[in-house]
């Protein structure tokens, strides 16, 4: 296997308890645009790491890696792969998942799964003892250790977000912003809606008209006014913030909805501002104009 020449992405392996939240925490991952697979050999790391450094894989920002005790011998296998990536100039940060037993005890008893080492003859509680002390060295020898007795899944993702996954280019809000016309109906998705009616209408400019808030003339229209101009400013300093805070309590998504009376000038002309200052703070942004052809 080649040696890559620069480990210029981050590596994560993720392990820790059954039922602690190993599977949440790789969707966190997932959800920050890393490669993610999970239930993964340790033997098969190396081979894994190896594929980031592909074409195809340019878009991902990291990789994040799942491992556990189903496989035999894992807490072996794994230390040895450990030294393999180490003499490969690879260092991946080791993400331990634990949890008390008994927090773990009524997370089986709410899902009504077996343990893992369940199917060695052993109680649920026994079972969660095993692992726990097959699995101490690991803990000790990990890079971050998140203890989820008393997390929900938003505090995991949370505390994930904050400590992990500082490699990526984007922050993990992904913002969805609308277009729409309220004579057409509120998109239903929308978490945030601003109307902006109260702005002087291009329709009723002969010239403008035909034009949509994706034309020049018409942004140049709307934003000569003080009034646009001051809440365009008004608008950023909100939606930054709330964004802000939004991302820090585990927000993975969010849709804007901004409204004229047709869709088609005055909320076309802000949604494309609105998404071009958001692109530029690094959230990853879509933008849909609902009813641009209907108004």
């Amino acid at each position: 296997m080649e040696k890559p020449e620069s480990q210029s992405y981050p590596v994560y392996i993720v392990t820790g308890l059954s039922g602690a939240g190993k599977t949440t925490a790789l969707r966190v991952f997932e959800d920050r645009q890393f490669f993610t697979v999970d239930g993964l050999p340790a033997s098969l790391a190396p081979e894994m790491i190896s594929m980031m450094g592909r074409p195809s894989m340019a878009h991902f920002h990291g990789i994040a890696l799942g491992m556990d005790i189903r496989q035999s011998a894992f807490r072996e296998e794994l230390v040895r792969t450990l030294d393999v990536l180490a003499k490969r100039d690879i260092r991946p940060v080791l993400l331990f998942i634990t949890a008390d037993v008994s927090i773990l005890i009524r997370r089986y008893a709410q899902t009504r799964r077996p343990h893992p080492l369940e199917k060695e003859g052993l109680g649920l509680e026994a079972s969660i003892v095993a692992e726990q002390k097959r699995l101490m060295s690991l803990q000790e020898q990990a890079d971050l250790v998140i203890d989820t007795s008393s997390y929900s899944i938003h505090d995991l993702r949370r505390d994930i977000l904050q400590r992990c996954a500082q490699g990526a280019e984007r922050k993990a809000l992904r913002v969805n912003i609308i277009s729409f016309g309220f004579k057409y109906g509120v998109p239903k998705e929308a978490d945030l809606v601003f109307d902006l009616r109260f702005l002087r209408n291009p329709y009723f400019v002969e010239n403008l008209r035909p034009l949509s808030g994706k034309d020049l003339p018409v942004k140049e229209y709307v934003f000569a006014n003080p009034t646009a101009e001051a809440f365009k400013v008004k608008l950023i300093d909100f939606c930054s913030f709330v964004l802000k805070q939004m991302e820090t309590e585990g927000r993975y998504r969010v849709s804007i909805a901004l409204g004229c009376t047709g869709g088609r000038h005055r909320s076309v002309a802000f949604a494309e501002e609105l998404a071009q200052v958001l692109r530029q703070a690094d959230y990853s942004t879509s933008l849909e104009h609902r009813h641009l052809e209907l108004g």
